[in-house]
């Protein structure tokens, strides 16, 4: 009882007015995700909140209780700002897995600033309001409490109900595979909990008993799916296959490329003069579509290297940095190639110290050998990249050796600030001023003009006539939360859609002695890449064992790959549409790649569906089985 004075009712104790408070900042998170509130995902929410609460009212000491519930407060509070802003950033759910991901916050901290808003901090409104009462106030007030242990043993199975409702509704949701929606209908932090509870159900099971298993189902499975048409000869070598082979090869990972910036003009002036020459002597996919997962442009070296899936919850070097990948690289030093990667910015950014022995790189060439020219937060420009890239290249060259070069280009990364001195591109300051569309044209004009002289770098080496090019986008580079599709529609003067456009990622291939290009409109994805260019170089990739989940897209008819990361699980890419799932296939929702409209009838691609989903798990099944490398962690 309170000393001189009634016995306090509940509604006035510390534990109901934080659990009251903690679930307001749930709510406020559910605005900022999906603009509206679920109700009955919201009464989840106060059941972890009373979980969270009620162990603090559990197990703290009543001299230290107060403190608790405030510390409480604040680490919740962190965790719903990172969660908003991770998902302004991404579109995504954050996951305790996103952690893995902490060390390179200050690598891209422009980035992340860029994705603040004031509103944002409204997590800590309570703290300041808390604040300024303690120092108006300033006055303690002493609570004795009688009846502790009846107090205890009604806390205590208040908070076995509400972990008991929690758990219940874990079980019961189904596991639904779209995790925005599975986040909503559950809560936040039931959601985590479920994350993790399917996490390690996964890490300990497998549904194969070893590789070998796995790569005759993989194949099985693979082989029933029509790539090719119906008249398709079997035994027939693949059109050009090894028609490049021995040929040098270099690939270039362009940051935040997407393909529309190929071929437009801005007053007439086009936008990527070097790109557009290029491709008019190459082959131009124009239909290809990023699938990176949480390590972003890492992921993307990784599918490219490897035509495997990322898992989509934890960057591929992360979680799979101490494995023996199979590569891309390892199956060209069986052909007598040397193997080098270049990136301007420190090697432990994403683990790549841990990914590039993963997939058998031989050298790599990171932030200390690029030591002049800076250009942004990563470091040098692309011009530096290329310039010291082709001096080792030329080195490799003269002792007669055939080489594997992957340039990483940063100098187009978001926020897409570009230095004064190389800005050449004249845009309208009353269409472009103080847009994000502005700042992206001029930082992929750079990024153009840079690739210039790579080509001019390599003709002057005498490199250029043998050795193939190969260039990618690694993701999309316009922000969806700074950019409303109709808005850059006006701007650009073209259909700008938030998915098929964004995702839509330039992929180029220049073999030596080409004169003529080839626009080539074969629905592919990153996966796709790597075998496409293996076929070129006429290495048969089945005839080795090489388990992949690409195709080649010179020998296909038709395609079909997932996607899971920036969209839902379950959203497939095939030749005609983009599926995002809702719940599951029935309620999804698709969009023509061709008229950019949304499909009504979506009964022909039912078992697309169902095949995207086994192809994703298998690849995650198979990554299970992959040894470790010695003397890795």
């Amino acid at each position: 009882m309170r000393i001189g004075g009634a016995a306090p009712v509940w509604w006035r104790s510390t534990f109901f007015r934080m659990s009251l408070l903690l679930w307001m900042k749930l709510i406020a998170l559910r605005l900022f995700i999906y603009e509206k509130i679920d109700w009955s995902g919201a009464a989840l929410d106060m059941a972890s909140v009373v979980v969270l609460a009620g162990l603090v009212e559990l197990f703290m000491p009543l001299r230290g209780k107060k403190a608790a519930f405030w510390s409480l407060n604040i680490v919740v509070s962190l965790i719903l700002l990172s969660a908003t802003l991770y998902y302004t950033h991404f579109g995504s759910i954050v996951t305790y897995t996103s952690l893995y991901g902490l060390k390179q916050i200050m690598q891209v901290s422009s980035s992340v600033k860029k994705s603040m808003h004031p509103e944002n901090f409204i997590f800590f409104a309570d703290m300041l309001l808390a604040a300024i009462a303690w120092l108006i106030f300033r006055r303690r007030r002493l609570d004795v409490w009688s009846g502790l242990s009846l107090r205890k043993a009604s806390m205590t199975a208040v908070v076995v109900v509400a972990v008991a409702i929690s758990a219940l509704s874990i079980r019961a949701e189904g596991k639904v595979r779209n995790e925005m929606i599975r986040a909503e209908q559950l809560g936040f932090f039931n959601y985590q909990s479920a994350f993790a509870w399917d996490s390690w159900e996964n890490s300990r099971t497998t549904q194969f008993a070893d590789i070998g298993q796995a790569a005759g189902v993989i194949e099985a499975v693979q082989s029933k799916f029509p790539y090719r048409g119906a008249d398709a000869a079997e035994g027939v070598q693949p059109k050009l296959f090894g028609s490049q082979k021995g040929k040098n090869l270099i690939v270039v990972q362009m940051e935040s490329m997407q393909n529309f910036t190929i071929g437009y003009e801005i007053g007439g002036r086009p936008l990527t003069p070097v790109l557009n020459e290029l491709v008019r002597e190459s082959y131009h996919f124009t239909n290809v579509y990023q699938q990176i997962g949480q390590g972003n442009t890492s992921d993307a070296e990784f599918i490219f290297n490897t035509s495997l899936y990322p898992a989509g919850t934890i960057p591929m070097s992360t979680g799979f940095g101490n494995r023996e990948l199979p590569s891309f690289p390892k199956l060209l030093k069986q052909e007598g190639y040397e193997s080098v990667t270049f990136h301007v910015n420190d090697v432990r950014f994403w683990d790549r110290d841990k990914l590039y022995p993963a997939l058998g790189f031989d050298r790599y060439f990171d932030k200390p050998f690029f030591t002049g020219d800076p250009f942004n937060a990563f470091g040098a420009s692309d011009e530096e990249l290329f310039r010291t890239g082709i001096r080792q290249l030329a080195e490799v060259n003269e002792r007669g050796v055939p080489f594997y070069a992957q340039f990483i280009t940063a100098s187009n990364h978001h926020p897409f600030v570009v230095p004064e001195d190389r800005n050449q591109l004249p845009l309208s300051l009353e269409t472009y001023q103080d847009t994000q569309v502005g700042a992206y044209l001029q930082s992929v004009h750079y990024a153009d003009y840079a690739l210039g002289t790579l080509i001019n770098g390599l003709k002057e080496a005498g490199l250029w006539d043998s050795t193939m090019l190969v260039l990618y986008g690694d993701h999309s580079g316009l922000k969806p939360q700074y950019n409303d599709p109709d808005e850059v529609s006006s701007q650009l003067g073209i259909p700008y859609h938030p998915y098929v456009t964004r995702f839509n990622v330039p992929f180029i291939v220049r073999v030596p002695g080409q004169t003529e290009g080839e626009s080539i409109g074969q629905a592919g994805g990153q996966l796709d890449m790597m075998p496409t260019v293996a076929n070129l170089l006429g290495i048969p990739l089945q005839e080795r064992g090489y388990v992949h989940f690409g195709q080649d897209l010179l020998n296909i008819e038709r395609n079909v790959f997932g996607i899971r990361y920036f969209l839902p699980t379950g959203s497939f890419v095939n030749d005609d549409i983009l599926f995002i799932p809702g719940e599951g296939f029935a309620d999804g929702s698709a969009v023509d790649l061709d008229t950019l409209e949304p499909v009504a009838d979506l009964t022909p691609y039912k078992k697309d569906y169902y095949y995207a989903l086994a192809l994703m798990q298998m690849s995650d099944e198979y990554m299970k089985l992959l040894p470790r490398r010695e003397g890795a962690n």
